[in-house]
């Protein structure tokens, strides 16, 4: 019999996925870079690069970026982590128990479709002006990504697993840990990188409205001044902040999803 060849021979990438992947990041440098170069982008709306390494290291010097990026990355933390313990856990009490779904579902799906920028004037009546309201409304901005993208995963897992477990005599918990996490997992990690973009959003917002310290306080005190170099330097840093943890869950998805085979693109 004459073997069957395969229609379509994927070719071997000419460059490492990694490397590959600063394609488009390297093309829009290279373009900023000739645009201010040729005076196409004026250096007064948005420095060249050159000046925006100047800027780097003159708040490096003066430790201006290190103390804001170590405040800024602190409430961060601090807030997804809350935003993660809440939107996992009622996720879970609502994917997994009826009760739980008639509980926590309808007032989930009320509150996320409140603007939690406009939460700041009342979390600052109920918490104050220190670092309570900047905390809690970033945990605000991540619990609701985390919830909706739990939950569907949990009740999108396939019921003949679900039937088969009960068959092979797992009980309520071990289907829990075995069959409806693993098969949920693919669903919490998009909603791990969704929600971390939206901490640093809601962060952005808290710092620049309320704050006395933090990246938005330093981009709140350049525009006073009318340092554009700061500003843009800071909502860069933003930027690669999010660029990197988005690459951190990427990489927690490689390593926890090895058993599911994915379109990669041709």
């Amino acid at each position: 019999m004459e073997r069957l060849t395969p229609a379509v021979q994927r070719a071997k990438p000419l460059l490492p996925h990694g490397i590959s992947r600063l394609a488009g990041i390297s093309g829009l440098f290279v373009l900023w870079w000739v645009g201010t170069t040729v005076g196409f982008i004026p250096e007064a709306l948005f420095p060249s690069p050159g000046t925006m390494a100047r800027t780097f290291l003159e708040l490096l010097a003066n430790g201006q970026l290190l103390e804001s990026l170590q405040v800024s990355l602190w409430r961060v933390s601090v807030g997804f982590a809350i935003g993660l313990l809440v939107g996992v856990g009622l996720a879970l009490f609502a994917g997994l128990w009826r009760v739980g779904e008639n509980l926590v579902d309808a007032p989930m799906q009320m509150l996320r479709t409140m603007p939690w920028a406009g939460l700041v004037p009342l979390l600052i009546i109920w918490l104050g002006i220190d670092e309570a309201p900047k905390i809690a409304l970033v945990a605000f901005a991540v619990a609701f990504p985390l919830y909706l993208n739990t939950f569907a995963g949990i009740r999108n897992v396939d019921k003949t697993l679900v039937e088969a477990a009960r068959t092979l005599g797992l009980n309520r918990w071990n289907m829990v840990f075995q069959v409806i996490l693993p098969g949920s997992l693919p669903s919490l990690l998009v909603g791990l990188r969704y929600s971390l973009g939206s901490a640093w959003l809601a962060l952005v917002f808290a710092e620049t409205v309320n704050s006395q310290s933090g990246l938005g306080y330093l981009i709140t005190y350049a525009r006073e001044v009318y340092r554009v170099d700061i500003v843009v330097l800071c909502l860069v840093i933003y930027a690669l902040l999010g660029l990197g943890a988005d690459l951190i869950v990427r990489l927690l998805e490689k390593g926890l999803l090895q058993w599911r085979q994915n379109f990669v693109g041709n």
